[in-house]
């Protein structure tokens, strides 16, 4: 969706039903690819976490040399096909799988807390792939985006940390709620909530966003920031589920209104 979003907000007036479906195609096989690596990866952790032991590698109804292999290939197709479509392109495609794979789950998810800033950038890629696909270059309408999406990964990421803060204890992953405690967390929250909202704001701007669609934007993100700042003061798991339900809830809302501001 954030592809077709960034896609979307070039404005192309050559627009293509095979291009679109090139996109999805290649983002979806990329993604999935990473996907299926991490979880290759980490069939230790999943397996002593509550909410992911039923995954099919901990259980046993996937082997790991089935697991890589598929993830492998899904990976291979997807940036494959992403490189036939534009070179600048694939290259992002492929910069967006490096970093989740790569950098955030081999390197750093079990190392430090921090991890979840390259995991925002590997969450970034694909909506700045989708615009330098169809405007050909890395410009900073592209850059925004794509920091708007680093931006909320705290608020998206976070409130599950402090959801499932005993999991992620008993598999050993460091976390920002252990490493400085649930109210420094949700000050973080809040405040990523802010500049989140602030750069797609910006990017609204440089995209042409009609002024109902700003004024439509301007809601969802207030109630981004509020329920945020509600979290600091009413701290039930409650509020923390609705944050988290929202978050998610916000990003494709947003990305929805550059795809229909595009058309």
């Amino acid at each position: 969706m954030t592809g077709l979003a960034g896609y979307m907000s070039g404005h192309s007036h050559q627009i293509l039903w095979q291009t679109l479906v090139a996109l999805s195609g290649s983002l979806c096989l990329a993604v999935s690819g990473s996907t299926v690596l991490n979880m290759w990866y980490d069939r230790d952790i999943d397996a002593r976490m509550q909410r992911t032991c039923w995954r099919p590698l901990p259980v046993g109804k996937v082997t790991p040399r089935e697991a890589l292999i598929l993830g492998l290939f899904l990976s291979t197709i997807g940036v494959a096909w992403a490189l036939a479509l534009d070179w600048l392109y694939g290259v992002v495609v492929f910069a967006g799988l490096f970093f989740d794979v790569v950098v955030y789950t081999l390197w750093l998810k079990r190392r430090t807390a921090w991890s979840i800033v390259w995991g925002g950038i590997s969450g970034g890629m694909p909506v700045l792939a989708g615009r330098v696909l169809v405007i050909g270059r890395v410009d900073w309408i592209g850059l925004t985006l794509a920091s708007a999406v680093l931006f909320w990964v705290p608020t998206h990421i976070l409130t599950f940390n402090m959801r499932y803060f005993w999991d992620y204890q008993n598999a050993g992953i460091p976390t920002f709620p252990a490493r400085y405690g649930f109210q420094i967390t949700r000050l973080v929250i809040a405040f990523a909530s802010i500049a989140a909202a602030a750069a797609m704001g910006l990017a609204a701007l440089g995209v042409g966003m009609t002024a109902d669609s700003l004024r439509l934007m301007a809601v969802l993100s207030t109630a981004l920031f509020f329920l945020a700042v509600v979290s600091t003061i009413n701290t039930s798991d409650k509020t923390n589920f609705w944050l988290f339900k929202y978050a998610s809830m916000y990003m494709l809302c947003i990305m929805l209104l550059l795809m229909l501001n595009s058309v």
